[in-house]
């Protein structure tokens, strides 16, 4: 590129060698694609094993399907388990959602097992009696040995409905 030109003063006014030249613009090239291109992998970022249960129809599916940028219509009740991997800016939360039917419930504990955290789930919206049955629910996870001592996030959803409960009201 600059082999016609002989010699060029640097910017100290001394003269570099078309040898110099190449190596130092060789050097540039480098540290651009360096900057542009080679950054290498992003440092990993930590991840953390987590289950959420609730009852059927409190809105586990579609809480996952929208925090995974997904789609959350046609969404259909999960019968058994899926797993969700959510990304955050610091963090993936490996999410085993498990089905919230009656007859599911009782297999619950058998995935409990490496869990760090519980996301419990719960219609706030629901009848006296669903409530009632999402409590005792909760309560039997909160005493299961694997969980008792893990964080508990309680979710009260479909607070956009007019039958939903406050927060208050959810607490009692």
């Amino acid at each position: 590129f600059f082999s016609g030109f002989g010699a060029v003063p640097d910017a100290l006014g001394c003269r570099m060698s078309d040898l110099r030249i190449t190596e130092a613009f060789l050097y540039m090239d480098y540290l651009c694609f360096r900057a542009l291109c080679c950054k290498g992998p992003p440092p990993a970022r930590p991840e953390y094993d987590l289950v959420c249960i609730g009852l059927t129809g409190s809105g586990k599916t579609s809480l996952l399907s929208k925090l995974c940028s997904e789609s959350a219509e046609n969404v259909v009740s999960t019968t058994g388990f899926s797993i969700k991997a959510v990304p955050f800016q610091n963090a993936i939360l490996n999410v085993k959602e498990l089905g919230g039917a009656d007859n599911i419930r009782k297999y619950w504990s058998r995935y409990y097992q490496g869990s760090q955290g519980v996301i419990f789930v719960l219609d706030s919206a629901s009848s006296e009696d669903d409530l009632e049955t999402a409590r005792n629910e909760l309560h039997s996870a909160l005493q299961h040995p694997q969980l008792c001592t893990l964080p508990f996030l309680i979710l009260a959803n479909h607070q956009d409905k007019p039958a939903a409960r406050s927060v208050q009201e959810v607490k009692k």
